[in-house]
């Protein structure tokens, strides 16, 4: 089993920055990478950045430029700037090992206007 816990979400004005930070323990041989998702109220999880083993990194269009994923032994890290209203919501890291993925519970972030 993994487990994921993950840290960082709050309040944030438009065009501000946070940074989530997730860590891994349990039996965490085998993670193949680490991953940040968000899901908005009343939409569906969706998949905003990667960070694979061996460091090759991939973003979704509306994160790319603006968030930065890494992974630094057990922890994840996804600094997040120039944040948007629309970036609003609960954020999940997941990490993906050769058994299936693992979620992590969440951290929100709102960001006002």
């Amino acid at each position: 089993q993994v487990r994921l816990v993950e840290s960082g979400g709050g309040l944030v004005q438009a065009g501000g920055s946070l940074t989530l930070s997730c860590a891994a323990s349990g039996t965490v041989v085998g993670i193949r990478s680490m991953s940040w998702h968000r899901q908005a109220e009343g939409k569906q999880r969706e998949l905003v950045a990667t960070v694979f083993s061996g460091g090759r990194t991939t973003y979704s269009d509306s994160a790319k430029g603006r968030f930065t994923i890494s992974r630094v032994s057990l922890k994840s890290y996804l600094q997040m700037n120039d944040l948007r209203v629309e970036d609003t919501g609960t954020y999940y890291c997941a990490a993906d090992r050769y058994d299936g993925n693992y979620w992590g519970q969440g951290t929100q972030v709102i960001v006002s206007s």
